[in-house]
């Protein structure tokens, strides 16, 4: 999920690659900006990166 947020997918699209609502995408989203400690979308992704969980092109580190 957190490889999506650098794109330029809304919600429903994002829960339309993964076979589940925007509601669930929706909550997952707020649970990586609490865990992350950011209030939104590009925030979570600059500090995924500077904590090295995306890479400068978007993907998971670990992939």
């Amino acid at each position: 999920m957190l490889h999506y947020l650098p794109t330029n997918l809304t919600l429903a699209e994002i829960g339309t690659r993964l076979y589940v609502s925007r509601y669930t995408i929706k909550t997952h989203c707020e649970s990586i900006y609490r865990k992350l400690e950011v209030g939104s979308r590009s925030d979570a992704v600059e500090a995924a990166r500077r904590i090295g969980l995306l890479d400068t092109g978007g993907l998971l580190a670990a992939d």
